[in-house]
C-alpha cells in the first residue's frame, strides 16, 4: 500500500549505479525518510517471475532479463511519487533510460572502485561477477558505465561509512532543487530536465 503522505518530491525518484553502490539501502531509507513507497527493480523482477536474478540470467540470459526488467520497471513509474532502487544494468539500455530520464529523477549514487569492491565481495550472488577475474570484470564495467550513468539527472558520489551519510546527500539535493523551484520562476521542462546538478 503506498503511503498517503505528501511526498517532498512531486516525481518519482530512481537511483541508478553500479551493483555495491547501495541504491536498495540508501532507497529504504530515502523512501522512508520522504514518506513514499520504496520499490526495488530486482526483487519485483523476481516476485513476477518467481526466480532469483542469479537464476534468471543463468536459465535466461541477460537479454531477456533486460527486457523483463524494462516492462517492470515501465510498470512502476506510473507518475506516482516513489522512490526506485534500480539494478545495476537498468540504466544501460537506450529504450529502459530513456523511460527511466522521462518518468523519474534519476540519481546516480556514484562510488569508487575500492568501496565496491569491498561491498560487492561480501556475497557471492553477482552475475556478472561470476568469473575467473572479478576486480578486472569491475574495472571494465566503470569504464563501459559510467560515462551512461553520468547522463542521470543528480549524481552523488557515495559518502563513506553509514549509507545514512549518502541519504542525507541525496537529501539535501533535493531540497535544494524544491527552494530554488519555489524562489524561481522557470519556463515548463519535461521531467528529465527538472534537477540537473552534481553533489560531491
Amino acid at each position: 500500500m503506498r503511503p498517503k503522505h505528501r511526498a517532498i518530491c512531486a516525481q518519482p525518484i530512481a537511483l541508478v549505479g553500479l551493483m555495491g553502490v547501495g541504491k536498495t539501502t540508501v532507497g529504504r531509507r530515502l523512501a522512508k525518510r520522504m514518506a513514499v513507497s520504496f520499490y526495488d527493480s530486482d526483487e519485483e523482477i523476481e516476485k513476477a517471475s518467481g526466480r532469483t536474478v542469479a537464476g534468471y540470467f543463468r536459465d535466461h540470459g541477460e537479454a531477456a532479463f533486460r527486457d523483463g526488467e524494462k516492462r517492470v520497471i515501465e510498470r512502476l513509474l506510473d507518475g506516482t511519487p516513489i522512490v526506485l532502487a534500480t539494478g545495476g544494468g537498468a540504466f544501460i539500455p537506450e529504450d529502459t533510460r530513456e523511460i527511466l530520464l522521462e518518468n523519474a529523477l534519476t540519481v546516480w549514487l556514484k562510488g569508487d572502485f575500492e568501496t565496491i569492491m569491498e561491498r560487492v565481495s561480501r556475497k557471492n550472488t553477482r552475475p556478472l561477477l561470476q568469473v575467473a577475474d572479478p576486480a578486472a570484470r569491475m574495472r571494465e564495467l566503470m569504464d563501459e558505465r559510467y560515462p551512461i550513468y553520468a547522463k542521470a539527472d543528480i549524481t552523488v558520489s557515495i559518502a563513506k561509512g553509514p549509507h545514512i551519510r549518502t541519504v542525507n546527500k541525496v537529501m539535501r539535493h533535493v531540497e535544494r532543487h524544491l527552494k530554488a523551484q519555489r524562489t524561481k520562476q522557470a519556463p515548463k521542462r519535461s521531467n528529465n530536465s527538472q534537477c540537473k546538478s552534481s553533489v560531491k
